[in-house]
């Protein structure tokens, strides 16, 4: 059973791409914290979101970071969005096919900018990898999300619009899915770098 109780979306815009998420973090039916950035930088121009096993993620954060480094080192050059998501990836994909172990489940949102542009990739807990042209949410709030993203995202968005548009889709995924709440956090990634645009405290209509 895939359990990745949260909220995340990544939305392609004009000239970037814009990361949001809540704020809490459960297990279960229990809130251990409400006030955590699911939003992670990996290098100066790329960024994920995380939805799943967070010591797993934090994990592959941290390997991913030493590697991507290594790599400038050896190569003389910085790796593209797309080399930095394929090997992400490929690690997502053995992490659920250790015979000896239960498996570790993370669904990733990777956004990034290089030379090419600016890129949105899925990585999917079966470690999947899909280029996404628009949009992705991942959690157990995105069916949710996916309600107004799908009524109110266009192509060629300005940065303002989507920070808008995905503060909207947080906060209406909040409003009804009890395992996603608290705040929101949202990121720009462009031609710049990544920028924490937005942190705000969310209520409930129940509260």
């Amino acid at each position: 059973m895939l359990k990745t109780g949260t909220t995340t979306v990544g939305l392609v815009c004009k000239d970037c791409v814009v990361l949001a998420a809540d704020t809490r973090a459960t297990a279960g039916s229990l809130i251990v914290n409400n006030d955590v950035d699911k939003v992670l930088e990996v290098t100066s121009h790329m960024a994920l979101t995380m939805a799943g096993n967070v010591s797993s993620i934090q994990m592959l954060v941290k390997y991913l970071k030493s590697e991507l480094e290594l790599r400038q080192i050896q190569l003389g050059r910085n790796s593209t969005v797309k080399e930095a998501a394929t090997l992400l990836s490929t690690w997502v994909y053995g992490l659920i096919r250790r015979p000896t172990m239960m498996p570790e489940i993370a669904h990733l949102i990777f956004a990034g900018a290089d030379k090419h542009g600016v890129h949105l990739y899925d990585i999917f807990p079966d470690g999947s990898l899909t280029k996404e042209k628009d949009y992705v949410s991942s959690g157990s709030g995105s069916v949710f999300a996916y309600g107004v993203l799908e009524t109110h995202y266009k192509k060629d968005m300005s940065q303002d619009e989507g920070i808008k548009l995905a503060e909207k889709i947080i906060d209406a995924a909040i409003q009804r899915d009890t395992a996603s709440g608290n705040g929101i956090n949202i990121f720009v990634i462009n031609a710049d770098g990544v920028k924490k645009v937005l942190t705000k405290r969310v209520n409930t209509h129940f509260q």
